[in-house]
């Protein structure tokens, strides 16, 4: 394992704990009417407590609760996602820095060619399902 695997790995874990730790964002007064839904909206009225971020009212988004920009758009194994629709996609990646998610579009026998494939370049497969691996004959 090089020094870049294991600082990603590090970066995956810090954006996991900073997810910990930052708080659920709910649109102002949506606890007090049932007809405003929780979903963020921005505070925009004059007297706002939650615009003017007033001690005791819940906190606003800000970029702050961002995680590190390196670990951004990482699978949580510290590789890069990468979606794949047939075989011939597999010799694209990269074994070391990507894993492979079949589309769902993706039919058991394609499935399990693109999983025999994938198990012989040593690439990791996200979504392997309960497919088995079989020999998949032409004929």
């Amino acid at each position: 394992m090089s020094s870049e695997d294991s600082s990603l790995q590090n970066l995956v874990k810090k954006r996991e704990m900073m997810k910990k730790k930052k708080p659920e964002f709910h649109r102002q007064e949506s606890w007090r009417y049932k007809r405003v839904k929780e979903n963020w909206r921005k505070p925009k009225g004059l007297d706002s407590k939650m615009r003017k971020e007033v001690k005791g009212w819940p906190p606003r988004v800000k970029v702050g609760y961002r995680g590190p920009k390196l670990a951004r758009n990482l699978h949580p194994s510290a590789f890069k996602e990468v979606i794949i629709h047939n075989v011939d996609d597999l010799n694209k990646i990269d074994a070391k820095t990507e894993a492979v998610r079949i589309a769902h579009t993706v039919g058991a026998k394609k499935r399990a060619e693109i999983l025999n494939r994938a198990k012989d370049l040593g690439i990791r497969v996200l979504n392997p399902g309960a497919i088995e691996i079989k020999e998949v004959s032409k004929a």
